[in-house]
């Protein structure tokens, strides 16, 4: 499917939706199960899409005619509760356009996110604490669901690392964009002096894979390590050896599961993360291949420094690849990223 046409093109998404129909009523099309899910999936994702864009020109429609009966009769009341109506009706526009924006292979997916404190001790952990809960809350304002793979606690404070999936639609198509160095500046709160304080940290975004997709690992290039789990947990944790950590020898991609209670259990997580990250892998070097020829540069943002969050001498939030900036920090701490990702996919879009 050429989503990057059909999202676009409301007619092409009819006129895609009843070729897809005349698919499924073939005699024998249940007889390839493989065939039969891409399609059933492309049909449900078109589908819903039509619905959305029918509801919402009803909605346009119905608050149209019920402003204009309300001007006629100079009712302030029915003025100001249509007046909250069309706002409700911009932002599912809003959200959308923003849907609109995602047209790559692996947009549609959930995401597997890693996030890792930079050098610095105490205060890039205290970081990478604060990025995992902003992640979390835009989750929660999303209507998304978040599961933990992996959680590493700081020494005193924070985090060293963590990997959580992020379960929604077109959850990676939205998080790819966080993809890259994240950097605080503020007045250390573990420093006595009061000094100001740079901290860095890291955020990787890769794609859950579909069951269509197959990635071939195979057993002789791994080394599986089992280990007593640490942090929460109760004490089963402390007492038995569940917790899986795979390295991959080819590619050096080391990931570990100590969440669940069952070996086999985080055995499972553990691999599906590696497999993520293999194919997201060979996927950046296309990337960076084309990157080169189109652009002439070494490398790319993906991994650089992509934000900075300003909480002294002033307050700022600033995306250095599209230069938005933001005043409100404490709302985007608290989730409110949209603005940072729609502005990167309309960036994308355009180049």
């Amino acid at each position: 499917m050429d989503r990057s046409r059909s999202i676009f093109d409301l007619d092409g998404n009819k006129k895609r939706l009843e070729e897809l129909e005349a698919l499924i009523a073939k005699e024998g099309f249940w007889d390839n199960p493989q065939a039969t899910q891409s399609i059933l999936k492309e049909r449900s994702s078109i589908a819903g899409w039509l619905e959305k864009i029918n509801n919402l020109d009803n909605d346009l429609e119905e608050a149209d005619l019920l402003l204009q009966l309300a001007v006629e009769e100079s009712d302030e009341g029915t003025i100001v509760e249509v007046s909250d109506q069309l706002k409700k009706i911009e932002a599912r526009i809003d959200g959308q356009t923003l849907n609109m924006l995602l047209s790559g292979t692996d947009d549609a997916n959930n995401a597997i996110v890693s996030i890792n404190a930079g050098a610095g001790g105490t205060e890039a952990q205290d970081w990478a604490e604060m990025l995992f809960r902003m992640y979390l809350r835009w989750v929660e304002r999303r209507g998304f669901n978040s599961d933990i793979i992996d959680y590493q606690p700081g020494e005193e404070a924070g985090l060293k690392s963590t990997t959580f999936t992020v379960s929604g639609e077109n959850a990676f198509g939205y998080l790819k964009t966080e993809s890259g160095v994240h950097r605080l500046v503020r007045i250390s709160p573990f420093n006595a002096s009061g000094k100001r304080h740079t901290s860095f940290a890291s955020v990787f975004v890769y794609p859950e894979l579909n069951d269509e997709i197959v990635i071939d690992v195979d057993e002789k290039d791994l080394r599986i390590d089992v280990f007593r789990a640490s942090g929460a947990g109760g004490q089963h944790v402390n007492k038995t050896s569940s917790a899986i950590r795979i390295t991959h020898l080819p590619s050096g991609i080391v990931v570990q599961c100590q969440q669940e209670k069952s070996q086999h259990r985080n055995r499972d997580l553990a691999m599906k993360v590696l497999k993520a990250r293999l194919h997201q892998q060979e996927k950046q070097k296309q990337d960076d291949k084309l990157q080169q020829l189109h652009e002439g540069k070494d490398d790319i943002a993906w991994g650089s420094q992509i934000r900075s969050y300003v909480l002294h001498p002033y307050q700022m939030v600033k995306d250095h690849r599209t230069k938005l900036e933001k005043g409100n920090v404490n709302g985007v701490l608290d989730g409110d990223l949209d603005p940072f990702i729609e502005s990167m996919l309309l960036a994308r879009k355009e180049q």
